[in-house]
């Protein structure tokens, strides 16, 4: 599987509801950025707890899921270009169903791996001044997903982003989403327990895992 790039996008920290700030207004970057274990030069986080880290180092969402949001959602102006989601890169072509958990792509010339789905907060109603846009992603699979860096490096929009490595068999990032988040009350514990098994698998997620196990 081989991609295109669209634009790279970072944020910075503005004010976003009250005083509580929040970096998902991403914009497009100009040029080759650097990529680091901890995502990409100049984007930042303002809840260190929740977001960001070496799991959930850089955010990728589908642009095919974009024509689904303008039906639920109308002519937005955050639908008109990627970015709505706070999403940092965005392809066409490859979906959460297509991806693996553990998956190893390079992205210009980094080495990055599928790392989780993202799950959804309230940031995303507000920010849509929609209510149920989170519901929705949830009810849907629509998640997008995110990647840790294995190896820094390098990429601009136009770059390649090339899978190279297989993971886990079977445990597409949609199967995992749909496992783990809200909404499934007939969760199969032998499944979960062999998501434990997964070494690819963030440790966050492992740990929701965990508790559907304990009840």
């Amino acid at each position: 599987m081989n991609f295109t790039l669209g634009p790279i996008m970072t944020g910075t920290i503005h004010p976003f509801r009250g005083e509580e700030g929040s970096a998902i207004a991403k914009r497009p970057v100009s040029g080759s950025v650097r990529i680091g274990p901890l995502g990409i030069e100049g984007d930042e986080q303002a809840d260190r707890v929740h977001h960001g880290g070496v799991d959930k180092a850089i955010h990728h969402y589908p642009l095919d899921h974009y024509p689904f949001w303008r039906e639920e959602l109308g002519e937005h102006d955050l639908l008109r270009a990627p970015g709505g989601f706070g999403e940092n890169i965005s392809t066409t072509g490859l979906t959460e169903c297509d991806l693996l958990i553990g998956d190893r792509l390079r992205l210009g010339t980094a080495l990055v791996e599928v790392s989780q789905g993202r799950q959804p907060c309230w940031k995303l109603d507000h920010r849509f001044q929609r209510k149920g846009v989170t519901a929705r992603i949830i009810a849907t699979g629509r998640s997008g997903w995110y990647y840790r860096v294995l190896e820094p490096g390098m990429a601009q929009q136009g770059d390649r982003l090339e899978l190279v490595e297989r993971g886990a068999e079977n445990w597409s990032v949609e199967r995992v989403f749909r496992l783990l988040l809200p909404g499934k009350p007939d969760r199969d514990g032998a499944e979960i327990r062999q998501l434990l098994d997964l070494p690819q698998l963030a440790d966050a997620w492992k740990v929701r895992a965990r508790k559907l196990l304990d009840g």
